[in-house]
């Protein structure tokens, strides 16, 4: 019986599918003019057809050079508060996971080189991370990969130095960061009833100061898993005893 169900599932999904693919048109024959994909690249979702130049226009639609900024940031924000929200989860279950267990502080003799070394490469980490997520809206980065880098900095301080211990703060810095990440949201929810809503002047495209509230949400975001993933090497730092 439970083959029998088993294959009548998968000639309904085979069935399904066949129907969704004589939906799809034939390879090279596709009309990108009538792809949603052609409106991001060409910040025109409402419209607005202008010819877009780097350094020349102005408040457009999105002020991101980054295509994939514009289409993560601005017109699919829900997927980066999804993936802010997959990360939490993500530290919430080694949270649990590591909960109740006696740990005591895993400690390693420091490589000497890298111990010597690290007054260097730390700085340079860090200034490269907080680079990746500042100019997310400009060149290819963002508060991920920039928060991402951070926390690698954090990891070489663990290796380096057996004395050092993560500061409380991180806790308090990741919390914060997620807060001012949402309060963005709530505004532009107010202002124009759209969730994420960029309700700052987006400037001109390629300049710093553009993009609206773009570099200001990868800042946060870059903080918030910059810190959370510290506080995870923190956690791993540690080994569990029953």
């Amino acid at each position: 019986m439970r083959r029998f169900l088993s294959a009548l599932i998968a000639l309904g999904l085979i069935i399904i599918l066949l129907e969704f693919l004589n939906l799809i048109p034939d390879f090279g024959n596709v009309d990108l003019s009538k792809r949603v994909s052609n409106s991001f690249i060409n910040k025109s979702v409402d419209g607005n057809n202008e010819t877009i130049e780097f350094k020349k226009s102005k408040d457009l639609e999105d002020g991101s050079a980054n295509v994939v900024t514009s289409i993560v940031v601005n017109y699919r924000s829900f997927d980066t508060l999804g993936e802010v929200t997959v990360l939490f989860t993500a530290a919430l279950g080694v949270g649990l996971i590591l909960k109740g267990l006696r740990r005591k502080r895993f400690y390693r003799e420091p490589n000497f080189i890298l111990k010597t070394a690290n007054g260097i490469l730390l700085p340079l980490i860090f200034l490269f991370g907080a680079y990746i997520f500042i100019h997310g809206h400009l060149t290819p980065g963002g508060g991920f990969p920039g928060g991402t880098i951070i926390a690698a900095g954090i990891l070489v301080l663990y290796l380096s130095n057996e004395k050092f211990e993560l500061s409380h703060r991180a806790k308090i810095l990741e919390s914060g960061m997620g807060t001012v990440y949402v309060l963005f949201g709530l505004v532009g929810l107010i202002l124009s009833g759209i969730f994420l809503r960029n309700f700052l002047p987006t400037g001109v495209i390629g300049e710093l100061f553009s993009a609206g509230i773009v570099p200001l949400i990868y800042v946060a975001i870059g903080f918030k898993v910059g810190a959370e993933l510290s506080n995870l090497i923190s956690e791993f730092q540690k080994e569990g005893q029953q």
